[in-house]
């Protein structure tokens, strides 16, 4: 089946010869209207891009059992509204670290790009790891792609059925341990796949797994290559981030064309190119990758690979396809590494990493709210006595038991006019947060002015202990300013 046709002109008509030389060729490539059986291939790059997905799955799957002081390192609590990494907890209010660390990556996958194109598409993209481990366990179960081309062909058998059930069943169980390994980050991994092992999970931790399990048997069993060609938005606007000097794979048209086939060793006026058509065999995308460079490739390198191995077959020279720019084609000079988008991705890179390490270096292991009783502004006890009430909550935000000690200062009171009436001492358990009430008393006799509120600054210290109230080293407190209303 033809993988490319040119548009041409149904009649001559006379033309502006100034409007023709602006006209952009067009090729239109078809779109392949049968199911894909890419061929198998072996070569650098795909002993590359097996090392590196065999290397990012076993990463996603190992990273929930790792342990880190008795519990799961790297957890994202939805529950509890936590995420625990390592010794790190982050609360909501502090997702904007997640927040810049996403942008972090982006800016790092755009300045890659620059250089290397659509490498994260060919060798890191999870989409690309799990629907190459899909076509392996077809092939393992039916065979090499004539075989596959023939078995869709051939009717209902009772090897067919065989076969496919085989192949759909390997892929519902990897499809439920990618589900298991993805809710893993979301809630204690080592009890989640026991709970689905043993049917015994709840409704929602079974749905949720299930949903996931159905999306990876979906994307990586079924659409594969019509995700890179019709829903991934990065193959769209990938292009804004192409320059001249971007290595992607290409095919070197000057020294392959005219292509045809021939003969081993056959002297001929053609190019290198002898038009095995391997190229297409081999993409997983299903272009041919002589049309020159189309969104729809992943940068994969498989037909690379396949290409020089043909090319050594023949004893011709290696790299007619190969990652390489299109200066470099042209034979033009090596450009300088550094270019306005260059530094530019970089530039917002280095923000978003400065911006994680302030707010990482920012963040507090306590948090402390006061809150006012507002229906008592004060109460008066007996002649010389004023209370005020306030609802402490404070949260301890790390992942052991601390001890805190509450203090109050003000800078428009003299020597101790207001002192703490309930206990000062107290423990909060790990990322809990205590509601606190706390009453303060003062004298009118000590009152420094005839004002009606003062200003307090309330502060909350992390202490060794109950017995021992002396500060932490580090020095490790939090306060907050708030009213105390006088009569």
């Amino acid at each position: 089946m033809p993988k490319s046709s040119s548009q041409t002109p149904a009649a001559t008509v006379p033309v502006d010869n100034a409007a023709v030389s602006q006209r952009i060729p067009v090729v239109q490539i078809a779109t392949p209207s049968t199911k894909i059986q890419v061929r198998e291939q072996k070569g650098v790059f795909q002993r590359l891009r097996q090392h590196s997905n065999t290397l990012l799955i076993a990463i996603f799957f190992l990273i929930p059992f790792i342990n880190y002081q008795g519990r799961q390192a790297i957890l994202f609590d939805v529950t509890e509204q936590q995420f625990f990494f390592f010794n790190i907890t982050l609360w909501p209010q502090d997702f904007t670290v997640l927040a810049w660390f996403f942008m972090a990556a982006a800016f790092a996958l755009f300045f890659v790009t620059v250089y290397w194109g659509r490498v994260w598409c060919g060798f890191l993209c999870p989409q690309t790891a799990w629907t190459f481990i899909y076509m392996w366990v077809e092939a393992k179960v039916e065979g090499n792609h004539h075989h596959r081309e023939a078995l869709d062909k051939a009717p209902w058998s009772l090897s067919k059925v065989r076969k496919r059930m085989t192949k759909h069943g390997v892929w519902i169980v990897f499809a439920l341990l990618t589900g298991c390994g993805f809710i893993g980050y979301f809630m204690p991994a080592r009890e989640l796949y026991v709970d689905i092992v043993s049917m015994s999970s709840g409704f929602w931790t079974g749905t949720w797994v299930w949903f996931f399990a159905i999306c990876t048997y979906v994307n990586a069993g079924w659409m594969r290559e019509m995700m890179c060609l019709h829903c991934c938005p990065y193959s769209r606007f990938q292009a804004v981030m192409f320059d001249a000097n971007t290595k992607t794979v290409s095919y070197d048209a000057q020294r392959g064309e005219s292509r045809g086939p021939r003969k081993r060793s056959q002297k001929t006026e053609l190019g290198d190119c002898v038009d095995c058509n391997l190229c297409v065999d081999v993409c997983p995308t299903g272009i041919d990758i002589r049309n020159g460079l189309q969104y729809e490739c992943i940068n994969c390198g498989a037909c690379v690979d396949a290409c020089n191995q043909t090319m050594e077959k023949f004893g011709y020279a290696p790299n007619l396809i190969s990652f390489t720019s299109e200066n470099a084609l042209k034979g033009q000079p090596k450009a300088s590494l550094l270019s306005l988008k260059s530094l530019g991705y970089a530039s917002a890179l280095l923000i978003m990493v400065a911006l994680i390490i302030g707010d990482l270096s920012n963040l507090k292991d306590i948090e402390l709210n006061v809150i006012r009783d507002r229906q008592t502004l004060y109460r008066q006890v007996g002649v010389d006595k004023v209370e005020n009430s306030y609802q402490l909550k404070i949260r301890n935000k790390t992942q052991q038991m601390a001890f805190y000690q509450i203090s109050i200062s003000s800078k428009d009171l003299q020597g101790q006019a207001l002192q703490i009436i309930t206990d000062s001492l107290i423990v909060i358990k790990p990322a809990e947060q205590l509601n606190y009430p706390l009453t303060i008393r003062g004298r009118l006799s000590n009152r420094a002015s005839d004002r009606t509120q003062q200003t307090l600054q309330f502060k909350v210290t992390q202490i060794q202990s109950l017995e021992n109230p002396t500060p932490t080293e580090p020095a490790n407190q939090i306060s907050q300013a708030s009213r105390f209303f006088w009569p």
